[in-house]
């Protein structure tokens, strides 16, 4: 069986004239001529056209890929898989460049328009949209993901400066009750609880004492959010759980 210029030039999603073209300069010749003198392509033709749109989809100037194909000692075999791993080393460098756009598509949800220069003055390794996409997931549906969204949106560079900065005085605070040996159920410790309850309400979300105590477990459950308290002091973690639910017990009780 063998196909006109037209219809490879379809298969292939190419333009009839890239065909005459490969054909002028030998790169790829139909293996017939019908009686008229047109073009007839064989199926060893559209073998040789898909080798050479892998190598141009990859790059290769069309000289170079008349010298790999013309190779008389190449295996064809050699050639899919030369190509199967320059289509992979595409895919994952694609897939990269995909997770940077999706990256900063995040960030603009999240409202925090700065630059590359402000975002590690700011967060450093601790950037809030890290995780946005799974924020998303499991609470993008309620009032206080909206809360949040609204609200984080307008935040220049100095506020997230405050915001960061009055975390990591929280967190000197907390660890210094700690080392006073302060129970989580004492009032020092329920206090900054309770700030800590406070600093989200007043930066992020309404945080009611149900939520805030659904948090306290997660800091413990999520590997990630017990890292993160316990680099500021070995332990806080599970401390601050408790302190959370006997400071939500003491106001709802």
């Amino acid at each position: 069986m063998s196909y006109s210029v037209g219809q490879v030039a379809g298969f292939a999603g190419v333009t009839v004239r890239t065909l005459h073209h490969y054909d002028d300069i030998g790169l790829l010749v139909p293996s017939e001529r019908s009686h008229a003198g047109h073009r007839r392509y064989s199926e060893a033709d559209l073998d040789r056209l898909q080798q050479i749109l892998f190598y141009r989809e990859l790059g290769f100037p069309l000289e170079e890929v008349a010298a790999l194909l013309d190779d008389p000692d190449a295996d064809p075999r050699a050639h899919l898989r030369r190509q199967h791993e320059l289509l992979t080393a595409r895919i994952e460098k694609l897939r990269k460049m995909a997770a940077a756009v999706e990256h900063a598509m995040e960030a603009r949800t999240m409202g925090i328009d700065l630059t590359p220069e402000e975002r590690f003055e700011v967060f450093g390794d601790n950037d809030p949209e890290q995780y946005a996409e799974e924020v998303e997931e499991r609470w993008g549906d309620t009032d206080e993901y909206a809360d949040s969204q609204r609200r984080t949106a307008s935040y220049t560079k100095e506020d997230w400066k405050r915001i960061q900065a009055e975390a990591a005085d929280w967190g000197e605070r907390y660890g210094a009750l700690m080392s006073a040996d302060e129970p989580p159920t004492g009032e020092a410790a329920m206090t900054l609880a309770e700030e800590h309850r406070q600093h989200i309400c007043t930066w992020f979300y309404e945080c009611s004492y149900e939520i805030h105590r659904c948090l306290g477990e997660m800091y413990v459950s999520d590997e990630r959010f017990k890292a993160f308290y316990d680099a500021l002091r070995p332990g806080l973690a599970e401390h601050l759980k408790d302190a959370i639910a006997a400071n939500a017990a003491r106001h709802t009780s």
